[in-house]
C-alpha cells in the first residue's frame, strides 16, 4: 500500500530524515517509536505530501505522490491524518466539522454526509455533542471528533501524529481505546506516539528511529523483549 524508498529530508543544512526504507502493508498497524526529534513527524509528513521531500520516493496505491503530474489532493483523500493539535474550526458545530470537508469536495450530498456525521459521532461515543461548538468539549473529545473527521473521508490509510501528546492524562485512555478499535477492524495505521500500552496493544510492526535513520524494527516482542540495538535499550529502559 504505501512503499517509502531513500527517502531524504533536509532543512537547508540540517538532514532530518537520512534515507528511509519502509512498506506498509494494507492491514497493519505500524507504530513509530523514538526520542523526540528523531524525525518521527517529518516521515509522516513527507508520506502525507505536507512536506516536500528532498530526494527519494514515497509511493501509495502505485503512484508517487511527489510526481507533479500526481493530484496530491486526490492522494489526501484516501490518507487521513491526526495531529498533535486538533485543528478544528472554532466557529463550526462538532457536525459542521466533521462534514466539511465531504461537502465542499463534491464527495457527499449534505444529506448523506450529515447522516454519515451521525453514525460516526455513536461510533465514538459523542452523538450528545453533536452541535457543540470545540470550545465546549474536552480535549480527548476535541481529538475524536478530529479522528471523526478523517473517518468521514472513508480513507485507505489513517496518520496519527502523537494523537495523545496535547492531552491531559486521564483524557488519553478515550483516544487511545478509539484507536485501538479501528485498529482491530483492520484499518491501515502508521502511528507515532509514545504511548507504550497502545504501541504493545496494537502494533502489527514497530520501528525505532534515532537521528533521522530507521535503527531497528520488529514485532512488538521483538522490540521490547529482544531488542538488538544499544540504543532501542537504552530508550526503552526510559520509556518503561
Amino acid at each position: 500500500m504505501i512503499t517509502v524508498k531513500n527517502l531524504r529530508k533536509k532543512y537547508g543544512s540540517k538532514v532530518v530524515l537520512k534515507g528511509i526504507n519502509l512498506n506498509v502493508e494494507k492491514g497493519e498497524c505500524v507504530v513509530i517509536i523514538g526520542p523526540s526529534g528523531c524525525g518521527k513527524s517529518t516521515l509522516l509528513r513527507c508520506i502525507n505530501g505536507i512536506e516536500k521531500v528532498t530526494s527519494g520516493k514515497v509511493i501509495f496505491e502505485d503512484k508517487d505522490i511527489n510526481n507533479p503530474k500526481v493530484d496530491i489532493n486526490k492522494i489526501r483523500e484516501k490518507m487521513g491524518m491526526v495531529f498533535q493539535q486538533f485543528n478544528l474550526f472554532p466557529h463550526l458545530t462538532v457536525k459542521e466539522n466533521i462534514v466539511l470537508a465531504p461537502i465542499k469536495l463534491k464527495l457527499m450530498s449534505k444529506e448523506d454526509a450529515n447522516k454519515k456525521a451521525l453514525e460516526l459521532l455513536e461510533l465514538i461515543d459523542l452523538k450528545d455533542k453533536v452541535d457543540m461548538y470545540p470550545s465546549q468539549l474536552s480535549g480527548g473529545q476535541k481529538q475524536r471528533i478530529a479522528i471523526a473527521r478523517s473517518l468521514i473521508m472513508n480513507p485507505d490509510v489513517m496518520l496519527f501524529d502523537e494523537p495523545t501528546s496535547a492531552l491531559d492524562p486521564e483524557m488519553v485512555d478515550e483516544v487511545s481505546n478509539l484507536m485501538k478499535d479501528l485498529a482491530k477492524q483492520g484499518m491501515t495505521m502508521i502511528v507515532v506516539t509514545h504511548e507504550m500500552s497502545f504501541v504493545k496493544e496494537c502494533a502489527t510492526r514497530v520501528i525505532f528511529m534515532e537521528n533521522g535513520n530507521i535503527i531497528e524494527e520488529g514485532t512488538v516482542k521483538e522490540i521490547f523483549e529482544n531488542p538488538k540495538s544499544d540504543r532501542l535499550k537504552e530508550f526503552l529502559s526510559k520509556v518503561k
